[in-house]
C-alpha cells in the first residue's frame, strides 16, 4: 500500500520542528532556515525502489531505497546516516542511527493528507 504516498506533497504546517532539530545537534542558522522554509516532497516509485525528494528554494535532498533494507543517507542538515525505512500500520518509518543516536519519522496519509512526525 506504499502507493498511496506517491505524488507531490507540500508541506502547510510545522509543530515543534524546532525542539527535533535542537535535539538532533542542528545549528542556530540552520534551524532558522528550517523553520520558515515549505518544502514540497515528492514520492515517486520504480521497480520496487522508492524516491523522497525534498524540494526548497534553501536546499533539495534526495533518498532512493528499497523497503527494508538499510542504507547511507546524507541528510538536510549533514548527518551521516544509517536509514531503513520499513512500512508497519500504514506509515512509512524512516529511522536514521548515526553516533550512538536514533531518531525516526513517521509518514502516514490522513484524510487526503500527508503527516509527518518526527521523532528525537
Amino acid at each position: 500500500m506504499v502507493e498511496q504516498f506517491v505524488g507531490t506533497w507540500t508541506l502547510i504546517a510545522s509543530e515543534n520542528f524546532d525542539d527535533y532539530m535542537k535535539a538532533l545537534g542542528v545549528g542556530l542558522a540552520t534551524r532558522q532556515m528550517g523553520n520558515i522554509v515549505k518544502p514540497k516532497l515528492v514520492i515517486s516509485m520504480d521497480d520496487g525502489v522508492i524516491s523522497l525528494r525534498s524540494e526548497s528554494m534553501f536546499k533539495t535532498t534526495e533518498i532512493k531505497f528499497k523497503l527494508n533494507d538499510e542504507f547511507d543517507e546524507t541528510t538536510a542538515d549533514g548527518r551521516q546516516t544509517k536509514t531503513i525505512v520499513t512500512f508497519e500500520n500504514g506509515k512509512l518509518v524512516q529511522k536514521q542511527s548515526w553516533d550512538g543516536k536514533t531518531t525516526m519519522l513517521e509518514r502516514e496519509i490522513q484524510e487526503g493528507k500527508l503527516i509527518a512526525v518526527s521523532m528525537a
